[in-house]
């Protein structure tokens, strides 16, 4: 509990630091460098998460372990919901996204959903990157407190 409690708080104070440096520097609205720090941290977490297990047969066995196993490690629950077109487009829908549960329930806060997703869009593109994936990841938040996010894998 404690745990979760200080992953909400770094999370915030990382958005609150970056939001800020931002409008210091006349950037509003970027969120790369939130985006660039969760590839990061995503990218080293999967290492650890996969340590013990056999690789991937494919892109879809892929994406349930991001649902199940990669999702509960961060956000103490699985995905709701995974959609494809098997074409290489997925749809992870999280119908009370961690971060954004403890925001108004309203349409006042979402214009500022995107700062609490852009970390996350980063974990996913960081850890698919590791497995071998390489993609897109963007957030969509038409109700609060629920998220999709859309992987565009890239085919070379």
């Amino acid at each position: 509990m404690a745990d979760e409690v200080m992953f909400e708080f770094l999370h915030a104070e990382i958005i609150s630091h970056v939001v800020s440096s931002n409008e210091n520097e006349k950037k509003t609205g970027d969120l790369s460098s939130l985006e660039y720090l969760g590839f990061s941290t995503g990218y080293r977490i999967i290492e650890r998460l996969t340590k013990e297990w056999p690789r991937f047969k494919d892109e879809l066995e892929t994406m349930k372990f991001i649902c199940t196993d990669f999702w509960s490690s961060i956000n103490k629950k699985q995905i709701d919901n995974l959609r494809t077109n098997h074409q290489g487009v997925y749809v992870l829908q999280d119908n009370a996204f961690r971060f954004l549960t403890r925001l108004s329930a309203g349409r006042q806060y979402l214009d500022k959903a995107p700062r609490y997703v852009a970390f996350t869009c980063g974990l996913i593109r960081g850890a698919l990157s590791n497995l071998g994936i390489n993609c897109m990841v963007t957030a969509e938040v038409q109700t609060m407190p629920a998220c999709k996010f859309h992987i565009q894998v890239q085919r070379t």
